[in-house]
């Protein structure tokens, strides 16, 4: 039971010619090794970004102050742990400050949504201290939501906070990538391999790109699933690193769901896979919940546990109604991060749309 996003109040997909033309360009490759390194999420950050995007018409009447109460919640349980700062429009400052008050640093942005996992820029350092931001070129997962704005934040955030941009050809999500900090990366080919992302690009010319903008060395390839939520599988629903060696992995053991047969595929790979100093990963599956409150189920509730976002001295989860999964996921997190406080929150609204805590975050490293 990990159903996940559709393209909610779907503004409609854009014309497939328009993607091609747009990424109909030689596509920039280089065997440069790179001076850049994707931090593991769990080392230091500087702080947290998040967006107050919520708009009606994407999300509808039902959810839009559910969604505005499940970020506000977010935002104030992360503050407890590091600073914040909290992407806004102009029209919503208000509202925002009178939720969140001073705890969250309030920074006037134009926005489509509240996603910044996938919008914003993807952080990397270097030995000497640098940091940088990656810029992925988000397209509205394939152009299935408008995008515009959204298009521009990672530009915007590196631009507040004076560090460099990174620019590529490929287009990617934040939320379709995961790290272990040490060269390892695991990556979804539903998502990156889609010809609604990089058109006829192979995955030796992904994996030599990757490698160049965050200082890979392996990449595991998970197959994820195409078409059954507005991201194509993203990695952060289905693997996620609790430090080098260690995976996180979920599994939806209802047969009927899409997620069962794909889940089970990546336990078996994960489970075989070995990381870039040749250690066989560990792997701990967390089980979906088998049931969610009522009030928000629907067929896009995203009901697993693996998108939780490490912070500061915290893990920041999900709980969603069912006792028996909800406790076991708190114990394994507790056990692979022992140095954290586990902190369970409610995100029915968030998990309705099909996204989760994770995508509504994006850590900036500490350096």
């Amino acid at each position: 039971m990990i159903t996940r996003r559709a393209a909610i109040q779907s503004l409609g997909l854009l014309g497939a010619g328009t993607l091609l033309e747009r990424v109909n360009r030689v596509f920039a490759m280089t065997n440069e090794r790179s001076v850049w390194v994707m931090p593991d999420e769990g080392e230091p950050h500087q702080r947290t970004w998040m967006a107050f995007g919520i708009k009606k018409k994407i999300w509808g009447s039902k959810l839009f102050h559910e969604v505005q109460r499940n970020l506000v919640t977010i935002a104030l349980t992360i503050a407890q742990y590091e600073p914040v700062s909290m992407l806004v429009r102009q029209s919503d400052v208000a509202v925002a400050a009178q939720l969140m008050g001073s705890k969250v640093e309030l920074i006037v942005c134009p926005l489509d949504d509240i996603w910044v996992r996938d919008s914003g820029p993807v952080f990397v350092v270097s030995e000497d201290g640098d940091k940088a931001g990656v810029d992925f070129n988000f397209n509205g997962w394939g152009e299935k939501q408008d995008f515009d704005h959204d298009a521009e934040v990672a530009s915007f955030v590196t631009q507040r906070i004076d560090v460099r941009r990174i620019q590529t050809n490929m287009i990617l999500e934040g939320g379709g990538i995961e790290v272990d900090g040490q060269g390892t990366a695991i990556v979804t080919e539903s998502c990156v391999l889609n010809e609604n992302r990089n058109p006829g690009v192979s995955k030796v010319q992904c994996e030599r790109e990757l490698r160049r903008l965050l200082g890979l060395e392996k990449i595991i390839w998970l197959p994820g699933i195409k078409g059954k939520d507005i991201t194509d599988g993203h990695t952060d629903f289905y693997a996620r690193f609790a430090r080098p060696g260690v995976v996180l992995a979920g599994y939806d053991s209802d047969p009927k769901s899409f997620d069962h047969a794909v889940t089970k595929r990546h336990l078996e790979i994960l489970r075989t896979a070995t990381d870039s100093e040749g250690r066989r990963l560990e792997v701990v599956v967390l089980d979906a919940p088998s049931k969610v409150r009522e009030e928000f189920a629907s067929d896009d509730f995203a009901a697993g546990y693996i998108n939780f976002y490490v912070c500061n001295g915290a893990v920041i989860a999900p709980e969603f109604g069912d006792a028996r999964t909800d406790a076991a996921a708190k114990r394994e997190l507790q056990r692979v991060f022992p140095g954290r406080e586990v902190v369970q929150v409610n995100i029915d609204g968030i998990a309705a749309g099909g996204g989760g805590i994770h995508c509504t975050t994006q850590q900036e490293p500490k350096v």
